[in-house]
């Protein structure tokens, strides 16, 4: 017998319950929640949202005056996803809220949500309170609330928040109100990377602690500045600092450690101090960061417990130092031989464009504000602390001179696998590789982001990646692969494209040619995934031949049978019967071969 067997058009049949949900200013909550019939509120949004759908939430202003309160979770590979619709950028606007210790703009207690392009403002209390955990909060805003922009509590431990801003926030006592907090009751690792704070009443990034210790808080990549100020300029009463470490109540009595890290991030002009211990007692550890025109530039004076370390390793002061205690450990700092530190050493120390609008992407916006100028004997002046560097060695401060191509993308491909589009991309080495977001295209002339996959960060080790997509459109589908360096650069992989055209009967069709000798083709298709048989039978009802038996997926299929038997031997003339079965769906039709 020779069978000759093609799949000529795979076609996944989808089971999946994602759904998108849509919500506009100008919606109804009486709506279907499509995009041609939006719901108004997220709220209402959020009620029918189940894990794995997407909320989009179109551009415009959202008047609010109660708490978006998100408490369902999703799970680590089935995430919820509330996110602004393509490149619109809505407002949700809590002015009319009244001051008050539960009036937060959104309370996400909730985990496995991915947060992205929302704008916060004027929220009785915090912007957005997080005491879930496992969420990504990215290219948010948060602004003119009274209290916090955004505070993780009540445990909330393993967030990521991803390029966010918040600024303007202030509290009528003004003591209060941070850009980003990590404290209280807070739980450990979360993660802060390519955020801005800025002219908060009280500090930029606040870790001190009531109820938590032994916990962990790493800010990366960020800008803090001008805290202690109010949004008219004037001094505020509030702390004042850029990047609070830690701290706890009655001069810390309690000895609550907030394992503090600071990676690439700068402090400047805050009204008291730029990197401030506080009172706390954990570790303190800050790595190639800048600080410029503060009140103090770097203060950790005070006592740590005895199983904790404090280390500041190639960091740069533009004026006066400030106050490091004996114990901490330190190395090739600006402020050590042979290092002399002026304004000659930097491209440019004029602050304008540090507020400006951040990129499409979310990246910070490129200025020339510290970064170091050719011939600065800052450059290759540091110790290699693992952190990507060019030349010979590390530069001091957060901008290394020069960019990096941070990763060798060797493969990517899209093909179907069971009732998904499946993503493979291969490298053959990163360089400071934060991840890959997976970009989708149909029918029109918008990428959209459907996923992010975390990047290995430097390695010289070949990667394998995958991503699984459950997609529910019918056509010629693109992706491509967004790749993001830790400072913010990227770049876009060729495009890869699947054609999807979803069956919706069971069908054998005729045999073509028939009569024929002494060959045919067949064509048929299935609806769901599971085993398949296709056997020929002669007009007596006996079975000369079985071509198919192996489980299949959804899809149309053809293949060609030359008429012999399953020993190999040519059949004689006659009528025969085609019989195909899939589960409890079967067909039958009549060949004539003729010799």
């Amino acid at each position: 017998m020779k069978l000759i067997f093609t799949l000529i058009l795979f076609v996944v049949f989808l089971n999946n319950n994602s759904a998108q949900i849509y919500v506009a200013a100008d919606g109804d909550d009486s709506y279907p929640g499509t995009l041609e019939q939006p719901l108004k509120n997220i709220t209402a949004a959020v009620a029918l949202a189940q894990a794995g759908d997407t909320i989009y939430v179109r551009g415009g202003v959202y008047s609010l005056a109660t708490t978006i309160s998100i408490s369902r979770s999703g799970t680590e590979n089935n995430k919820h996803y509330l996110l602004a619709y393509q490149d619109e950028r809505p407002l949700l606007d809590f002015s009319s809220m009244p001051f008050g210790s539960s009036n937060r703009g959104i309370r996400l207690s909730g985990s496995y949500w991915y947060i992205k392009g929302l704008d916060i403002k004027g929220a009785g209390d915090n912007g957005m309170n997080i005491s879930g955990s496992n969420n990504l909060i990215e290219f948010c805003s948060f602004y003119e609330n009274r209290d916090t922009g955004l505070q993780l509590g009540g445990g909330a431990s393993n967030n990521r928040i991803i390029n966010c801003d918040s600024y303007f926030n202030a509290d009528p006592g003004q003591g209060n109100a941070d850009g980003f907090a990590a404290k209280l009751d807070v739980g450990t690792n979360n993660y802060f990377y390519g955020c801005r704070a800025w002219q908060n009443s009280d500090d930029g990034w606040d870790g001190y602690l009531r109820g938590a210790d032994d916990i962990s808080t790493v800010v990366e990549n960020s800008w803090c500045f001008a805290n202690g100020y109010l949004k008219d300029g004037n001094p505020s009463i509030g702390n004042g600092n850029g990047y609070k470490m830690g701290g706890g109540d009655n001069g810390n009595s309690l000895n609550l450690a907030n394992d503090f890290t600071l990676i690439k991030s700068i402090a400047f002009d805050n009204r008291v101090k730029g990197f401030d211990q506080n009172n706390n007692r954990g570790s303190m550890t800050l790595r190639n960061c800048s600080a410029y025109r503060n009140g103090t530039n770097y203060s950790i004076p005070s006592v740590i417990n005895a199983d904790e370390t404090a280390t500041v390793t190639n960091c740069v002061a533009l004026g006066s130092v400030g106050s490091l205690a004996a114990f901490v450990v330190q190395q090739t700092n600006s402020w050590y031989t042979p290092f002399i530190v002026t304004s000659d050493d930097f491209v440019s120390i004029d602050t304008t464009g540090v507020r400006g609008p951040r990129n499409l992407d979310g990246r910070l916006p490129i200025v020339e504000f510290l970064h170091l100028a050719d011939g600065s004997d800052l450059i290759d002046g540091g110790t290699d602390i693992g952190l990507p560097f060019i030349g010979v060695a590390p530069d001091l401060g957060a901008f290394e001179f020069g960019e990096i191509v941070p990763v060798e993308l060797t493969s990517f491909s899209a093909s179907v696998s069971g009732n998904s589009i499946l993503l493979e991309w291969a490298t053959a080495s990163e360089l400071n590789n934060y991840g890959f977001e997976i970009q989708k295209k149909f029918r029109d002339s918008h990428f959209r982001t459907i996923g992010f996959v975390p990047g290995a960060g430097t390695t010289t080790k070949a990667n394998q990646y995958k991503f699984v997509h459950k997609n529910t459109e019918q056509g010629i589908i693109i992706y491509r692969l967004k790749q993001i360096d830790y400072s913010g650069t990227f770049t876009y992989s060729d495009e890869v494209k699947v054609n999807y055209n979803v069956p919706t009967e069971f069908r054998l069709l005729q045999n073509y040619p028939n009569p024929f000798n002494p060959s045919t083709k067949f064509t048929y298709q299935v609806i769901e995934k599971g085993v398949v048989s296709f056997i020929i039978y002669n007009i007596i009802g006996k079975q000369v031949a079985q071509l198919i038996n192996d489980v299949q997926n959804p899809g149309a299929y053809e293949f060609s049978w030359e008429a012999k038997d399953e020993s190999g031997n040519s059949l004689p003339s006659g009528i025969y019967i085609a019989k195909l079965q899939s589960g409890l769906n079967v067909k039958s039709i009549k060949i004539l071969l003729i010799k």
